[in-house]
């Protein structure tokens, strides 16, 4: 089997991506399919550090009569969920994983310690953010970018439900939509593309973090990207 090219990587897994077909809540297959994935690439001695959406259940931006602040918590609780399934389905499978959260619920999760985080995946367990950032008005995306630069991971993997990649517009309305094969961050500015929120965008490029953007429909893709396989969009620092 070919080596993997990185070695640790931060997955972003929205939370539609753990909904399946329903578009909503949390499938249990599609997660241990998810879960086989990770656990495959774990055995390629990969560190792997995953921040999970809470979308399925909440969007806190989408909430026009609620607080946003208050909605935005909400999105938070939504990732814990989310996190502990995904951490259930992992270890019931033989993957040892740790959740943490960025706002303290000792009870069932670890709060976020960056060194406790780096030294989990020196030791070879997998390690779920869950709470995004713990601030309002920043997305779980931002969230992946700052605990990728926390860390020092070699590459993002962004998952996306839907969608294999980056196109110059929206391929479920455009047909003649153009997919990428790579950009540089500042063309996702300066093109308005809906990859990353621009303080994500903004948060890999100052700091030089590449970025993969594939579908996670074929789940097998997450283990094929880290194999160096040419799957999705390629984003990179001008």
């Amino acid at each position: 089997m070919a080596e993997p090219i990185y070695k640790r990587v931060v997955l972003k897994l929205s939370g539609e991506a753990l909904s399946g077909d329903k578009g909503y809540g949390i499938d249990i297959n599609t997660i241990y399919r998810i879960a086989e994935q990770v656990k495959k690439l774990h055995s390629l001695n990969v560190e792997i550090a995953i921040v999970v959406g809470g979308g399925n259940f909440w969007r806190g931006r989408d909430a026009k009569k609620i607080d946003r602040t208050t909605s935005d918590y909400m999105g938070m609780l939504g990732t814990v969920i989310n996190a502990l399934a995904l951490q259930d389905s992992l270890e019931k499978i033989g993957v040892t994983t740790r959740v943490q959260t960025a706002i303290e619920m000792r009870q069932i999760a670890e709060p976020y310690i960056r060194r406790r985080a780096i030294r989990h995946l020196e030791k070879g367990r997998v390690v779920i953010f869950a709470a995004g950032s713990g601030n309002p008005y920043f997305s779980t995306d931002t969230t992946a970018a700052l605990r990728a630069a926390e860390i020092e991971a070699d590459v993002i993997l962004l998952a996306k439900k839907g969608v294999d990649g980056v196109y110059d517009s929206d391929p479920h309305i455009n047909s003649t939509a153009k997919k990428f094969d790579s950009l540089n961050y500042i063309d996702i500015l300066n093109m308005g593309l809906g990859v990353m929120d621009s303080t994500a965008t903004s948060l890999c490029m100052d700091n030089k973090i590449p970025l993969i953007v594939f579908g996670i429909d074929e789940p097998s893709n997450i283990v094929d990207v880290v194999l160096g396989k040419k799957i999705g969009t390629y984003v990179k620092e001008g």
